[in-house]
């Protein structure tokens, strides 16, 4: 796709026909599709200017060869009500096809005026960005719907691609947080269970004003400050929520607050205070928690009834821009987003209230190249692996944009706004557990080859690990450890990774080892390791067999393979000894080689450079400089090449 515009440097702010694009890399993607689709261009009407594309979200309901009056609008707007953090808006759409630009953009303009309209009751169709892409061109060119008399559709002469987009968004607003989980009890009559429906959703009625009412208390603090850098909490009641922030602060300066304190529960509370960093995640920023509590109330039932009660679990993010009141915060932002919810888990429950009604439960995901959060709600029913879960995960890849192999949106990616993720290591038993301390290691010294690495990350077992002496027998364990580790962390299972005791267990479950296994220090090798992985996480291996270890080598095209197309660590055994490989250096040319081994049989303290300088972290040529043999040339090797699981 060409620039088609200025650099992120270019002013953008003054200018009425101009574009800011946030979520280049997602306009590429759907511009070079290869078929016709139409994608919604999300943004915030708080931005300036208001045509600022923060992401792409694809239109599943509809048949492309019917065009787009076959547009299930109202399940899309469903979805996206589901999905978006309320303060972001679809501000116009994107159209992939062969016509006419301004057609298309004119149909693209068209569609996100009826779904703006069924999910903020807006009429308008103006102001809108309409995008187009021809597919043989891929070039982008983008539109805008005239004012309300006009309609006129005129190009924008102005697109303006962010060079950072995560500092852009982040450093203008932060996330705000609402959770409320409550019982809601309605009454039946004894004889008209036909009734139910009608009773839940009028309970569901009086609930969501509740969220107005004046006695309604919400609690509003900052959770991921430093220190010094602490807010006090604010108390505001429904009964000052349609007053703006005027009451709130005059109230507070009677009791001898200060206008600095004015200040900043008015704005800067919004805005991320410390110094933008290339690492910034949502997960580092500052979070708002909000927090209500309805006024609870009884009322008798009029006849013979009875009481049923549907557990609700709400859980909401908004995105609020800079100087943006709390007061509008909570009445623009929170309340909406907490009444679409309900409703939508009003909608979702209602027919299976007399039966056993779903466990609904709101997460939020960050996943890979989006900008911001987006919200799932899951059934627990029957559990996250149920077949309905997968399909529901499924159209969030397809809606995302995201790839259909990897666990992007399970439960084990959702966002844990009470961890704290500043540090590059987790914690085993008390002790610190290092993460991919391959990661500072330089060349091979393999001239011309090309470095094949493990993808995404794991963490370093070895001897003496969890007041365990397995000193001589453990490092197959050990390497096992750390192979499901790299499972855990890129959340292809939610485990903990297991105990000497617990592999043993396994094995014996199995059916593999007799009972009198269990607690013992006898070895394991390859095959076990796949049984083990098999029984736990359901992961399937490949198995290379080498009568010596001169013949290692000769597998460096397939480990490289194995490396760029499945990216998880291998396990190499040969004798008494056992290895965890996390790449290879080849050149296919020369055949020269090195292996990036990872040894589990290190026994000192956990210090990234004394495991590196030490070697048990590093690049191993089959034969050194000293003409000395890495692997044994009169030791048998089995390789363990556990498989991606393609899942979603």
């Amino acid at each position: 796709m060409e620039d088609g515009g200025s650099s992120s440097s270019v002013s953008c702010e003054t200018e009425a026909t101009c574009v800011r694009v946030l979520c280049r890399r997602q306009i590429m993607s759907a511009a070079s599709s290869g078929e016709p689709s139409l994608h919604w261009l999300i943004g915030s009407p708080l931005f300036l200017p208001p045509n600022t594309v923060v992401s792409v979200v694809k239109c599943l309901h509809w048949d492309p060869s019917l065009g787009t009056e076959s547009i299930d609008f109202t399940r899309e707007a469903d979805d996206l009500k589901t999905l978006l953090l309320r303060g972001l808006d679809v501000v116009g759409a994107l159209f992939v096809g062969n016509h006419d630009v301004k057609e298309n953009a004119c149909k693209a303009i068209a569609a996100c005026g009826r779904v703006r309209h069924l999910l903020f009751d807006d009429d308008g169709s103006y102001n809108m960005v309409g995008a187009t892409v021809d597919m043989l061109a891929k070039d982008v060119s983008f539109f805008v719907s005239g004012d309300e008399k006009s309609k006129a559709l005129g190009a924008i002469p102005t697109v303006v691609y962010e060079d950072y987009p995560e500092k852009y968004l982040w450093e203008r607003g932060c996330l705000l947080r609402c959770d409320l989980a409550f019982q809601l009890p309605f009454y039946v009559p004894i004889d008209k269970n036909s009734d139910a429906g009608e009773m839940f959703s009028s309970a569901v009625d009086t609930a969501t004003a509740k969220f107005r009412d004046p006695k309604t208390v919400y609690l509003v603090e900052v959770t991921s400050v430093s220190p010094e850098e602490t807010v006090p909490p604010v108390v505001l009641h429904g009964s000052e929520l349609d007053q703006g922030m005027d009451l709130l602060t005059d109230n507070m300066l009677k009791e001898g607050a200060t206008e600095s304190t004015k200040e900043a529960l008015a704005s800067a509370i919004f805005v991320p205070k410390s110094k933008f960093s290339s690492l910034f995640t949502v997960k580092e920023s500052e979070n708002i928690q909000v927090s209500c509590a309805p006024v609870a109330e009884y009322f008798p039932a009029p006849i013979p009834a009875k009481c049923l009660v549907v557990n609700l679990k709400l859980d909401i993010l908004c995105y609020a821009v800079k100087n943006f009141p709390l007061a509008s915060a909570i009445s623009k932002l929170i309340i909406p987003g907490l009444i679409d919810q309900l409703f939508t888990l009003k909608k979702a429950i209602t027919p299976k209230l007399l039966s056993q009604h779903p466990k609904l439960c709101p997460y939020h995901f960050f996943p890979p190249g989006s900008l911001h959060p987006i919200t799932a709600i899951y059934d627990l029913t029957y559990g996250e692996m149920e077949m309905n879960q997968v399909e529901i995960r499924r159209s969030l890849h397809w809606r995302l944009g995201l790839p259909l192999d990897r666990p992007l949106v399970l439960i084990t990616n959702a966002l844990n706004f009470g961890t704290n993720y500043s540090g590059r290591n987790s914690v085993r038993n008390g002790s610190m557990l290092l993460k991919d301390v391959h990661s500072e290691i330089s060349g091979s010294g393999v001239p011309g080859g090309l470095v094949s690495l493990v993808e995404g990350s794991y963490e370093y077992y070895h001897y003496l690990q969890d007041g365990i002496d397995d000193n001589g027998w453990g490092c197959a364990y050990r390497s096992l450890q750390t192979i499901i580790s790299w499972f855990k962390l890129q959340h292809y299972t939610s485990m903990e990774v297991p105990s000497h005791r617990d592999i043993q267990q396994a094995l014996v479950e199995i059916g593999d080892k007799e009972p009198s296994f269990v607690g013992s220090r006898e070895w394991i090798g390859a095959i076990e390791l796949s049984f083990v992985l098999d029984k736990l996480l359901g992961v399937s291996c490949k198995i290379i067999n080498v009568r010596s270890g001169s013949e290692l080598p000769e597998k460096c095209r397939e480990l490289a393979l194995h490396f760029e197309t499945q990216g998880t660590p291998v396990m190499i055994g040969g004798g008494v000894l056992a290895y965890t490989l996390i790449g290879v250096d080849y050149n296919d040319v020369s055949g020269d080689c090195a292996f990036l081994i990872l040894d589990p049989h290190y026994t000192g303290v956990d210090e990234p450079k004394r495991i590196v300088n030490g070697g048990w972290c590093g690049w191993k040529k089959p034969v050194d400089s000293r003409g000395k043999s890495f692997f044994l040339s009169d030791k048998f090797y089995n390789l363990l090449l556990p498989q991606r699981p393609k899942m979603v």
